[in-house]
């Protein structure tokens, strides 16, 4: 599989019926794998304890018939047909529907936001904003506490895909082994079912540092074998012991089974509902597959193969009522075929475990990037596959918490309790997302959204009643683990943003940078020194500390800001935007460096010479932009798909008219206020925007002053040359990285709940987490750490 950048297909041949079909194969490795196992314990989970198998089989055809209107209606019409068209530049996902609702209304409380990164290309709106806003987007604007409320619900829909993570490979690989209960007397089977478990899941979590492409291969034909397999199954089940069970797929004998069951057969949902488990990866792995190859390969081979298996498995048991004690997918294979289906059901529950563990640290990585994460360190396990990640810290604490929990459940029905209230809390999160974005993105009239939200919402609001109702009986995990990644999530964020907030009040002004000279016993030593800050503007306070301690800083000076942008890619031509800080003497610049939420950040050896290449750009192209020899045409530079000679450069509040420097002109804003717009070269004359409080916006516009006549040709080339010349010999003499070692501590007066969340919650994190300089993967012979106390 080549799992290219953003969507791995070639757009010249995605019409090609050839391509959707191998892009079709390719899905059901990465995609299908956890979703076609289920089969193997909804019989088992649903029949468990609530409902009993009787000879009126009105329990079995009715659980039949909850099991195909429940696919027919969630995977199929809202996935397929709905939620897959709501993607975020092809990729999808809970953070790629929040990522298009903050694109299409302010309701994001990402800090450093700048109205430049709407200029990205990636940064597309699916339709042009209506003049007339709705009334749903001006009451989501207008109220910050419903934006807090927003988030909750997206950290809860990744806390429970984490949640699903853990307990998706314990109950797959744990039914698939039990299936030796048959061939094993019951004194023997119980000792070898759970020790053969944790060892397949002990060498699925070690080899996950080694990455899935060596073996990726392999993922698509298992799969496909396995859902031949339980096809063949289903058919000659079917054709068997009961060709008219077709029957039972009627709605009538729905209602026939609550009518019987009443109390228990509501609660029996519970485990009727994992027969949608892996539904969520449809929408979550889009960014690797086009809508078109996933529509196929549910409607043609997936959802029929899980009908047909499912079919079978109730018509064999329609004709068997003496094993009620033992209703599993097993029972219903011929014998002379369990040991290779038992092997093939092993292999496909080890690729849909893997398939679900590769997105538990896809969602890591992304809740990392937008600042509601703890730092950890990612491992990029593929240089040719892109999103194929590891993360060492989450995955020997998901293989832990895996083992515990097979060992501490021990069976089928306390595993499939826990895993359905964590499917069907996400899948709730993304109904009520997904409202949000056919309202704000695709402008539709806000009764069709509610009659989205309240049709799929109450069937998904029935089965997640019924899962709440197992709480004492293994749904209390995913809740008390929500809670616990829930919290952590939350006070990370809360303490980022008020760190953030902090910058902004303590930040320096300019001329304070430019009054630091000789007189005052400052000392510029060779070399580029990079100052890593949060702040699109202004000097940040941890500099003025480090001058303070050590009076001297380098012969070049860069500030930089690396921060994320709610795209799920950034083009690499638009990931820098550069600057000056002061006039071309103090050799001082700003460089902001934007990622998205699944672009993979550079190594710190090609950060360092990309950051230096785009100055000496940027120097190049100032000095012929100042002194009006324009060599660079503005259509040219525009153009983000043209070579690296090209420019897509955005100058912050560079300006040149009469009697003001052309440098960062600094202006006193409210805090709430900031939104610096840093424009790209095709608009450099708008230097900075101003988003003030209130709805009115203050465009603050220069000119650019031709002053080719003061200066010669000559005289401009050797500037522009000593200023390239002052940049290479700085990098020769080496970089250093100036990074801010911070202590958070709330100020006195600060309610109880602030104290525990800044002074030991969040501390407690910082220290034991990955630092900043491991996160920029910094040499530590490069490392200048400053402290700072943040007292907010």
């Amino acid at each position: 599989m080549d799992l290219g950048h953003g969507k791995c297909w070639d757009t010249s041949k995605k019409d090609s019926w050839k391509t959707l079909l191998l892009l079709a194969y390719q899905s059901l490795g990465v995609v299908y794998g956890d979703l076609s196992t289920s089969p193997l314990y909804v019989y088992k989970s649903t029949f468990a304890e609530d409902i009993q198998h009787s000879d009126t089989n009105e329990e079995i055809f009715g659980v039949l018939s909850f099991v195909f209107w429940t696919l027919t209606l969630v995977p199929l019409f809202k996935y397929v047909f709905v939620v897959l068209r709501a993607d975020d530049n092809g990729e999808g996902g809970t953070f790629a529907l929040y990522s298009l609702i903050c694109r299409h209304a302010k309701v994001s409380l990402l800090p450093n936001r700048q109205v430049a990164d709407e200029s990205l290309s990636t940064y597309k709106l699916e339709n042009p904003p209506e003049k007339d806003s709705s009334r749903v987007k001006m009451y989501l604007e207008k109220h910050k506490a419903l934006h807090t409320a927003l988030l909750i619900l997206v950290l809860l829909g990744t806390c429970m895909v984490i949640g699903d993570g853990l307990l998706t490979p314990a109950i797959s690989v744990f039914t698939a082994v039990s299936g030796l209960e048959l061939s094993m007397s019951s004194n023997h089977h119980q000792y070898a079912v759970v020790p053969i478990t944790c060892f397949i899941l002990v060498c699925l979590f070690t080899l996950q540092h080694y990455g899935t492409h060596r073996v990726g291969f392999l993922f698509a034909p298992v799969v496909l074998a396995w859902l031949l397999c339980i096809s063949a199954l289903g058919l000659y089940n079917i054709i068997h012991w009961n060709p008219h069970v077709y029957q039972a797929l009627s709605p009538y004998y729905m209602f026939k089974f609550m009518k019987k069951t009443k109390k228990g057969g509501w609660m029996s949902l519970g485990g009727i509902l994992l027969c949608i488990t892996g539904s969520e990866a449809m929408f979550a792995d889009l960014g690797h597959f086009s809508y078109t190859a996933i529509q196929i390969a549910f409607t043609f081979l997936v959802y029929p193969a899980l009908i047909l298996a499912y079919m079978g498995q109730a018509a064999y048991l329609s004709q068997h009522h003496d094993n009620t004690n033992h209703i599993g997918f097993y029972i219903s294979v011929p014998g002379k075929l369990r040991i290779p289906v038992l092997i093939i059901a092993i292999l496909a529950s080890v690729v849909g475990s893997q398939a679900i563990i590769s997105g538990t640290f896809s969602i890591i990585n992304q809740s990392q990037s937008l600042g509601c994460f703890p730092r950890v360190k990612v491992v990029h396990t593929s240089d040719k596959i892109h999103g194929q990640i590891y993360i060492p810290e989450i995955n020997w604490m998901l293989m832990i918490l895996c083992i515990a929990v097979t060992i501490g459940f021990r069976d089928t029905k306390h595993m499939g309790n826990a895993s359905g209230l964590a499917v069907m809390t996400v899948m709730l999160v993304t109904t009520c997302l997904t409202s949000l974005v056919i309202i704000l993105c695709w402008h539709k009239p806000p009764i069709l959204a509610l009659s989205f939200l309240l049709f799929f919402g109450s069937i998904e609001l029935l089965y997640f009643s019924a899962s709440l109702t197992k709480f004492t009986e293994g749904a209390w995990l995913p809740i008390l683990l929500a809670l616990f990644l829930m919290t952590i999530m939350f006070v990370w964020h809360y303490a980022t943003v008020k760190k953030y907030e902090f910058d902004i009040h303590n930040k320096l002004s300019l001329e304070w940078l430019l009054a630091l000279g000789p007189s005052l016993g400052i000392a510029r030593v060779p070399g580029i020194g990079l100052v890593f800050t949060d702040l699109t503007s202004g000097i940040p306070a941890n500099f003025s500390r480090f001058v303070t301690n050590l009076p001297a800083f380098h012969r070049v000076l860069v500030f930089v800001c690396v921060k994320s942008v709610p795209v799920p890619f950034v083009p690499p031509a638009e990931r820098y935007l550069v600057g000056r800080v002061g006039p071309p003497s103090h050799r001082s610049y700003r460089c902001i460096v934007r990622y998205g939420y699944r672009d993979v950040h550079q190594d710190v050896d090609s950060f360092e010479s990309e950051l230096i290449a785009r100055l000496a750009d940027f120097i190049n192209y100032d000095w012929h932009r100042t002194h009006g020899t324009n060599s660079f045409p503005e259509d040219d530079a525009s153009q983000s798909n043209e070579s690296s000679n090209e420019y897509r450069l955005a100058v912050i509040g560079t300006v040149s008219f009469s009697g003001i420097p052309a440098y960062e002109i600094e202006e006193s804003v409210q805090l709430a206020s900031i939104s610096g717009g840093f424009p790209t070269v095709e608009s450099v004359t708008d230097v900075i925007e101003m988003e003030p409080v209130g709805v009115v916006e203050r465009r603050v516009r220069f000119a650019i002053d031709d002053e080719s006549g003061t200066h010669s040709p000559s005289d401009m080339d050797l500037q522009l040359q000593e200023e390239l010349e002052d940049l290479l010999s700085a990098q020769q003499a080496g970089t250093a990285f100036i990074l801010g070692h911070s202590h958070v501590k709330a100020k006195q007066g600060s309610s109880l709940l602030k104290r525990l969340a800044l002074n030991f919650g969040y501390n407690f994190l910082r220290r034991n987490c990955r630092g900043p300089d491991v996160a920029l993967k910094v040499p530590p012979v490069s490392l200048l750490e400053v402290g700072m106390v943040y007292v907010m």
